[in-house]
């Protein structure tokens, strides 16, 4: 079985030039890299992950944890994986991926597992997990707001949840609508809690104040009611509203769908009767609805991407300045489910 040492020899480098070829971890030149492939290929040479941790000491592990309930992954948490694990393999690194039940963090937790880091998608006020990986001093980045109060600095990839709000409430309101309904995210996350500020904040911009109707929180997410959220909240507001809602702004294509179904089932029609927005949205998908949603591209797979990068400075496979804190772009996608209201 040939070694490194073996394709060092035929390629005509060194050792650690083989190794960076293969971690990623140094740049090489792509001569270099091409005759270190074609050596490794000639031999049949394939890289040890296990050697490769007890020389370099770590894991070549990350984790990756996510709260979940009893559904299927959205798409936003597909293209964010796919984001995450593509980037992580340009740095010669595995993604442990950990489902742990929300609100039920108990050990062993990711701080216990081989890991080298740990990235934290869907931060909560005060979340246990950034707690434990806190207080173990394992390096992370959480993807999204910290709230947590004794971690004053951590690093961070998110969107501009705020100025995403303000988009949205100006792009409706621009175009006629002033009692809008938003089925926010679910209540103590921190993308929650930024979003109902802004939303209050936005339309406050427009003196238009916040009914209690006019705002939602999405079911916790072992709730027997989160696959079914937008449903209830939709009929509900559409028949008691003393002020007809005219827009509705739904926190994902789940909540988003179950709004739709609920204008059907009223006998209303999208947009001619209510407007839909959607901020996270299945941009594959979007077209494929009748009409075709408008919505809010987050990027998710480069929030994935980045995350990596983040992690990957603090672990010191990156070097030089780096940002503590990244902000992802995000941009309204247009679809045919906003109607410029003629009563403008």
């Amino acid at each position: 079985m040939a070694k490194i040492d073996d394709v060092a020899r035929l390629a005509g480098v060194s050792k650690g030039t083989v190794s960076n070829v293969f971690s990623q971890k140094r740049p090489t030149s792509k001569k270099v890299t091409e005759r270190v492939l074609k050596a490794s290929k000639e031999l049949n040479y394939v890289p040890n992950h296990i050697a490769r941790s007890l020389v370099t000491k770590k894991t070549m592990a990350i984790g990756l944890t996510i709260p979940h309930g009893n559904f299927f992954f959205s798409a936003f948490h597909n293209q964010f994986i796919n984001g995450v694990v593509l980037e992580a393999s340009r740095y010669g690194y595995r993604v442990l991926l950990d489902m742990l039940p929300v609100l039920e963090v108990k050990t062993p937790s990711l701080t216990s597992y081989p890991i080298d880091g740990a990235i934290v998608l869907g931060p909560t006020e005060e979340d246990e997990r950034i707690r434990l990986l806190h207080m173990n001093g394992m390096p992370f980045v959480t993807v999204g707001k910290i709230l947590n109060g004794q971690v004053k600095e951590a690093p961070t990839v998110n969107n501009d949840n705020i100025q995403i709000v303000h988009d949205i409430c100006d792009y409706l309101i621009a175009r006629g609508h002033v009692n809008l309904m938003f089925l926010n995210a679910t209540e103590g996350m921190t993308v929650s809690v930024e979003r109902k500020a802004a939303f209050i904040e936005a339309l406050a911009k427009h003196r238009i104040a916040v009914r209690d109707a006019m705002h939602h929180y999405k079911p916790r997410i072992q709730s027997e009611q989160y696959l079914r959220y937008g449903y209830a909240e939709t009929i509900r507001v559409l028949r008691e509203s003393e002020e007809k809602v005219t827009a509705i702004i739904a926190d994902d294509d789940r909540a988003a769908f179950n709004a739709m179904n609920a204008i059907q089932d009223l006998g209303l029609r999208i947009p001619e009767d209510i407007s839909l927005f959607v901020i996270c949205v299945d941009l594959s998908m979007m077209h494929q609805t009748v009409p075709p949603l408008t919505g809010m591209d987050l990027q998710p797979s480069e929030l994935g991407a980045q995350s990596v990068k983040l992690l990957m400075h603090k672990l010191g496979s990156i070097e030089g300045d780096y940002p503590n804190h990244i902000i992802i772009a995000s941009k309204i996608v247009e679809g045919a489910s906003v109607l410029q209201r003629l009563n403008h």
